[in-house]
């Protein structure tokens, strides 16, 4: 085995206060995400190393502790591949397509564990090529413009987060508090667009029936996992009822997940945190397609790696939240761009194209 990582734990504060219905998320001031750094000792010291980042939501049960313990499984799972990462396009890139399936197999779940390695993976062999990820993926089409979401405060607070982010195409509003429809109708008098709403499984299945002809009079253009993961019976008959579409999310986590969900929501939100990289994430949106789903590339609050990345992919996308970084009061990444339009500018350097900013010394 000639790959080894170094993982380091990030501790982030947040520029607002982010606070969602089943979890707060470091109480909604910072968060927690971990980079990985790859290194192939058959390159030589001089070689290049592939940044990753994984985000260990304890909802998944991952901490940066178990990203740790599972980290050598995981290297150690990719040695039949290792000689061909370092092949030329066609070799590599059908490596990169086997390592998620190799990762799977020596342990299941541990996404951000997975992610985290995936996407150093991508950047390193793409450095090695002289390759931006995108192209050595090749993923065609346009990226859609991401949206940007607001946690759960009061309705007042709300509004003015939202007639801040007014230049968003979308906003995506945090639900499953104490004042729901007050906060959407706070929301719709400071922005005239579409409004997408993530309760994070916090409604009841009366509360969310006698919501919905509110939600369609607000302008809301989709939900976003209302009920515990595993109440597809609950799902499902909201759907029924409405005119919106239901978008998994908790109950959406890997590709294995796709088949239940057929005839219980309309989407799936795609996360690479929770499906492990690029490469599954990939996979996951092309078969939710295949299987009729509306596709949501959704992330963490992760720094620009974990945008970038998942920026790679969302084309495959219907619906874009890659707003992570913008969360953050700092980003401590440099090298992706957004556009005017909200459309992240992918860089065309080898690799992400991204860098780990250097502090000033004090």
């Amino acid at each position: 085995m000639t790959l080894s990582a170094r993982l380091e734990t990030l501790r982030l504060p947040l520029r607002d206060p982010f606070v969602i219905a089943r979890a707060s998320h470091g109480e909604g001031r910072r968060v927690t995400t971990v980079i990985a750094e790859l290194r192939d000792e058959a390159d030589g010291p001089d070689g290049p190393t592939g940044l990753g980042e994984g985000y260990p939501d304890s909802y998944y049960g991952e901490t940066p502790a178990t990203m740790a313990a599972v980290l050598p499984l995981l290297l150690e799972a990719l040695a039949p591949v290792e000689d061909a990462l370092r092949g030329p396009l066609p070799t590599a890139r059908a490596a990169l397509d086997a390592t998620g399936g190799l990762m799977a197999a020596a342990i299941a779940h541990h996404g951000a564990a997975k992610c985290a390695i995936d996407i150093a993976l991508h950047d390193l062999v793409g450095r090695r090529l002289g390759l931006p990820v995108r192209e050595l993926v090749g993923v065609p089409g346009e990226i859609p413009p991401t949206d940007f979401t607001l946690g759960i405060d009061a309705p007042a607070v709300v509004a003015e987060r939202a007639r801040r982010a007014a230049g968003f195409p979308a906003l995506k509003i945090k639900l499953g508090g104490p004042a729901d429809v007050e906060t959407l109708e706070a929301v719709r008098a400071v922005f005239a667009g579409p409004i997408r709403v993530d309760a994070n499984t916090g409604w009841t299945p009366d509360g969310a029936l006698a919501m919905l002809p509110d939600l369609q009079r607000l302008g809301v253009e989709l939900i976003e996992q209302p009920f515990p993961a595993r109440r597809l019976d609950q799902l499902r008959e909201l759907q029924r009822h409405s005119r919106l579409p239901l978008v998994a999310d908790e109950s959406a986590v890997t590709i294995d997940d796709l088949d239940a969900l057929v005839g219980v929501v309309a989407g799936v939100n795609v996360k690479l945190a929770k499906c492990g990289g690029i490469g599954p994430a990939r996979r996951m949106l092309e078969r939710a397609r295949a299987l009729g789903f509306r596709t949501f590339l959704g992330c963490m609050e992760e720094t620009s790696i974990g945008i970038a990345a998942s920026a790679v992919v969302a084309p495959l996308a219907d619906w874009v939240d890659l707003d992570g970084c913008l969360l953050l009061a700092e980003d401590p990444v440099d090298g992706l761009e957004l556009d005017p339009d909200k459309r992240w500018r992918l860089s065309g350097a080898p690799g992400l194209g991204l860098s780990r900013r250097v502090r000033p010394a004090r």
